[in-house]
């Protein structure tokens, strides 16, 4: 994809690049390296809205954070995972990623404190205008872009999710929400409360158990929750028996079958894997448990995100008796603790809300093509990574069912053959388009969980068929990114466009 005219500079490092990436957390930094290994005519700058690499990584830093799959997937595949755990802690995986954009060089192509707010397809000129804030400092940046790579998430990185619970500036003590965690807050020997059931939940217990005199995980409705081991002894066998770099391949696609291979059993057969779910859970808890109450969801397995625990670290913090579970609902918050809508009244001196996350798709960027505003949540997704009817525009979104890289990975991928694809002809614009009308639209995730169907209607949608559904399958989505070409019926090619007028470069305060 040539440059429609001479790139300018400011003080900020570019003000036209040939691709521009939002985010430098997992996928921010793993598009980088893709982009400089092949695509290496193209210029690149990544925009990241905080001071530091690692996003979400970075960001949570509630005791006990860690990975909810399995490294061998959720690493690069460029750069497999070496470490001895599969299921690893916060900090390494972010040490992982911040060392794979040190090696790699890509962290010096980083803007740190750089939020894009605005972003403006120009038909004419074939580019992204694109308005930045300076986090730091306040200033505007202008720039502009050849394609636009949002690698910022879902979520929303400000604040979580936080129900308007009753009273709650009646209680005495310490309400603490995971995104927020305070680096200061002393557990040992509290009484505390969780609020939640899902993967922070599960996650924060038995850390916070370790130290506090009790923890109390309150659920309003028990999750699918089951044991995995910490250390892969597939994986200790693989690297036993092949080199290094065949030992990380073999690794990864091992584990990615075998999650794909559950999701499929449990979507297939859910009332085999509910039975099998809860006669491990039988096995793992104390005699005469309460299965039925606190561990068995009025839903089937996949329904909603499945939660993994290592070697049963909650399992054993409700045997030990530094953990119980209670599921009730909340009727208010007291000044010493909770009562609930059974009666019963739970005291504690810290209270933590893992109520969940709130989605922002695109990272809150107000999108619009030749100055019309575009509305994601009107628009069908093309192989779950560009939107209809949108130029030039990539998404990197992981999937629900399995881990986040492998998805971002294919995706990065596919967005540098079509780069490359247009650099080769002199094209400067591609963009999909639905000319059939039986293509109806759906949610574009298809869980059921809370902080989805809150914000559903704020993500584009999916269709039900082949370019426009998103089938949350490695294999199928490695078949349609990796082995097909990038021209099809749906794709349009465009350019080149006519010389972009010139402009000053735009001062930014460093």
């Amino acid at each position: 994809m040539a440059l429609t005219a001479p790139a300018r500079t400011t003080d900020d490092g570019a003000a036209h690049v040939d691709v521009l990436i939002v985010g430098a957390g997992l996928s921010g930094v793993g598009a980088g390296h893709y982009l400089q290994t092949e695509c290496p005519w193209a210029s690149y700058a990544v925009y990241e809205a905080r001071d530091t690499i690692g996003g979400t990584w970075d960001l949570f830093r509630y005791p006990g954070i860690r990975s909810d799959s399995d490294m061998h997937t959720l690493g690069y595949s460029f750069r497999p995972w070496d470490g001895e755990k599969s299921i690893a802690d916060g900090d390494s995986i972010l040490q992982y990623i911040k060392d794979t954009a040190a090696e790699s060089g890509v962290d010096t192509h980083i803007r740190f404190n750089h939020r894009i707010t605005a972003a403006d397809w120009s038909p004419e000129e074939s580019r992204w205008h694109i308005t930045a804030e300076r986090t730091d400092t306040g200033a505007e940046v202008h720039l502009t872009a050849g394609f636009l790579f949002s690698c910022s998430g879902y979520y929303r990185y400000d604040h979580g999710y936080l129900p308007d619970f009753a009273g709650m500036g009646d209680f005495a003590g310490t309400i603490v929400h995971p995104q927020a965690w305070p680096e200061d807050l002393d557990v040992a020997g509290k009484r505390i409360v969780v609020i939640g059931s899902g993967a922070t939940a599960v996650t924060l217990v038995p850390a916070l158990a370790r130290s506090a005199a009790h923890v109390t995980m309150l659920q309003r409705s028990p999750t699918y929750i089951a044991s995995v081991p910490e250390k892969s002894p597939i994986v200790a066998l693989l690297r036993a028996l092949l080199p290094a770099k065949a030992a990380g391949v073999a690794a990864k696609f091992f584990h990615a079958v075998l999650t794909q291979a559950f999701y499929q059993v449990s979507r297939r057969y859910p009332q085999m894997v509910r039975r099998m779910l809860l006669k491990g859970l039988e096995r793992q808890l104390p005699p005469g448990y309460d299965v039925a109450t606190h561990f068995t969801p009025r839903y089937d397995p996949w329904d909603q995100r499945f939660c993994a625990v290592p070697n049963g670290d909650l399992f054993k913090s409700i045997c030990a008796g530094t953990t119980s579970i209670v599921t009730d609902t909340i009727e208010r918050f007291t000044e010493k603790g909770l009562r609930l809508t059974s009666g019963e009244e739970l005291e504690a001196d810290i209270i933590v809300t893992a109520t969940g996350l709130e989605l922002l798709f695109l990272g809150g960027i107000a999108l619009s093509v030749d100055g019309e505003p575009v509305d994601p949540a009107t628009r069908l997704t093309y192989k779950g990574m560009m939107l209809e009817g949108v130029p030039n525009l990539a998404v990197a979104l992981g999937y629900v069912n399995a881990s986040w890289t492998l998805k971002c990975d294919l995706t990065c991928d596919y967005v540098c053959r079509l780069l490359n694809h247009m650099h080769a002809r002199g094209q400067t614009a591609c963009v999909a388009r639905n000319q059939d009308a039986s293509v109806a639209a759906g949610p574009v995730l298809g869980l059921t969980s809370g902080y989805i169907q809150r914000s559903a209607h704020l993500l584009p949608q999916q269709g039900t068929h082949h370019p426009w559904k998103v089938h949350q399958s490695y294999l199928r989505d490695y078949r349609a990114l990796k082995m097909s070409g990038v021209e099809d019926a749906v794709m349009e090619f465009s350019g080149p466009a006519p010389a972009a007028r010139t402009e000053p470069a735009v001062a930014v305060a460093s």
